[in-house]
């Protein structure tokens, strides 16, 4: 990868994030809206979610796109995202239990139903944010993280895969190694190393997943001089029953 390539993927994250200002300018919450005091915020934190393009607190931000008892989740979410989406991509959104808590907020705007400029402008900053990501060594959110968000923010995990198995070069490689830690304790374990917006598709993405580690991480492991420990663990994700756990390099995972 050439420093022009990282310069043509932080280009292409600038104009997605300008794509989403202009495209959610001027949005608002409805003006029936309404949320818990005691539980959410104040009517002061309500009112300014229905007046238009009014910068949030970061608490306020945070209690927003996290509450998931919205009677219209997307207009609410229309209405934060040009600051949300900056406040993503500079790491200055935090998820008590990970990003893809962040995934199933956008999950619940169903924003793939918005009308065609709204959706393909959400889809290009996830395309842009998860590029960008992968060039860039020392990302604001880890890799594992965006990846997370944004499967779960698309209902689908291969596009994204895709596009890392596309980033043929050291510092995507140096994402994957980390990604690779991080997940062989639940992978072995047949968990998915984050929470699904839809239970039912918990072990086809685990199986996705795992599957295409094994098919495509080990030689870019072995570049990037990966412990050998963690190149047993992904081999140990092409065993199962008995032939994982009796092989001589287990871990020693308890479940």
């Amino acid at each position: 990868m050439t420093s022009l390539d990282q310069r043509s993927a932080r280009l292409r994250l600038d104009a997605a994030l300008n794509r989403m200002a202009v495209t959610f300018r001027g949005m608002t919450a409805r003006p029936d809206e309404r949320n818990c005091e005691c539980h959410w915020g104040s009517a002061e934190d309500l009112a300014q979610l229905k007046v238009p393009d009014v910068e949030l607190d970061p608490d306020l931000l945070r209690r927003t796109w996290e509450a998931v008892d919205w009677d219209d989740h997307a207009s609410v979410l229309r209405r934060i995202l040009p600051q949300f989406s900056t406040a993503l991509v500079c790491g200055l959104v935090e998820a008590l239990f990970g990003m893809d808590e962040v995934g199933h907020s956008f999950a619940r705007g169903r924003w793939r139903q918005w009308p065609a400029e709204q959706a393909a402008a959400v889809r290009e900053f996830l395309y842009a944010w998860w590029t960008h990501t992968l060039t860039d060594p020392d990302p604001a959110v880890p890799a594992h993280e965006v990846l997370a968000l944004c499967a779960e923010a698309s209902a689908t995990l291969s596009p994204w895969l895709h596009v890392w198995e596309a980033q043929k070069h050291t510092v995507a490689d140096q994402h994957l190694v980390e990604a690779a830690a991080r997940w062989e304790y639940d992978l072995l374990g047949d968990q998915l190393p984050w929470e699904t917006w839809n239970r039912e598709d918990q072990e086809e993405t685990c199986t996705e997943l795992t599957a295409w580690l094994i098919r495509h991480v080990p030689t870019r492991l072995h570049a990037q001089n990966a412990p050998e420990e963690l190149l047993h663990r992904i081999r140990l994700l092409g065993l199962v029953g008995p032939a994982r756990w009796e092989d001589p390099h287990w871990p020693g995972h308890r479940y």
